[in-house]
């Protein structure tokens, strides 16, 4: 197997491997980072109106279906350090530091784990819909126990097409056929071996002693109702972050807020940097 390491030192690089793009020629850089089951289309609302303020970074996650399956690497991806490599790796060969990074969900925390390691490459974390642990535990809501997320696993290696035309619309939360249509042939797309690894290590990750490590300011934005990620751990991150942070509720449901509600997240983006780029 062909591994992104090996890719890093030979075929143009991790930033060409993961699709990176730049669009715009603002002086300050605005990074996104997609989630679970996307790849960077899903801001293709938000793009037109950030291009006019930012130098905006795209670029897909490995397991994203417009990436060669064979880069993935369950050692290397067992964990979210091996995706914060790959963003620093990202960053690094597009000369980008003290940039504002938005990720969402998965990528919220794997924006987290990489400030704890790199904070120079960052001035401000914006986590949309991210959560350190999707597990329930004592003292702690995340939404999920653990028979749940077996029986996701269980869906998925049973007939992955059949899963993503279920989880797609649990996922958007609102009746936005456009949304879901869109969202599951993202779903689709990714190599369903690939795709059931990551969720395993998404569903079973924790994060949580990490955040107070984080330095970098932080901005959390949550959707009021997601079926993905209660609205309680967006406080529960907010207590528990080492920098200074706030809490943005929006007031929609679903874990998509960029497909689905894309005028009110820009609001609320243009809200939050407004003091200082907007």
């Amino acid at each position: 197997m062909e591994t992104m390491s090996s890719i890093e030192h030979g075929h143009g690089g991790i930033a060409q491997a993961l699709n990176a793009r730049i669009y715009g020629t603002g002086a300050q850089t605005l990074v996104l980072v997609h989630g679970y089951g996307a790849d960077q289309s899903v801001w293709h609302y938000l793009l037109p109106y950030l291009v006019c303020y930012f130098k905006v970074v795209v670029f897909d996650l490995v397991i994203s279906g417009n990436v060669r399956p064979e880069l993935y690497d369950r050692d290397k991806y067992s964990t979210f350090d091996g995706y914060a490599q790959d963003l620093t790796g990202v960053l690094r060969e597009l000369n980008v530091t003290d940039s504002i990074y938005l990720g969402h969900s998965m990528s919220a925390m794997i924006g987290c784990v990489a400030a704890t390691k790199n904070p120079h490459l960052f001035k401000h974390l914006i986590l949309l819909g991210g959560s350190p642990r999707y597990l329930n535990a004592k003292d702690y809501v995340g939404g999920f126990e653990r028979e749940d997320i077996n029986a996701i696993f269980h869906d998925m290696r049973r007939n992955f097409s059949s899963w993503a035309l279920g989880f797609a619309p649990k996922a958007i939360g609102l009746n936005d056929t456009k949304a879901i249509h869109e969202f599951r042939r993202s779903l689709e797309r990714m190599n369903p071996e690939n795709a059931l690894d990551a969720a395993e290590t998404v569903f079973r990750s924790d994060v949580r002693n990490i955040l107070k490590r984080v330095k970098v300011p932080c901005t959390i934005i949550q959707s009021a109702k997601d079926f993905v990620v209660p609205k309680s751990v967006a406080f529960y991150m907010a207590g528990t972050l080492g920098s200074g942070s706030e809490v943005r509720i929006l007031d929609t449901q679903g874990h998509l807020p960029q497909l689905t509600v894309y005028p009110l997240l820009f609001k609320v983006l243009k809200d939050v940097l407004g003091g200082d780029e907007l």
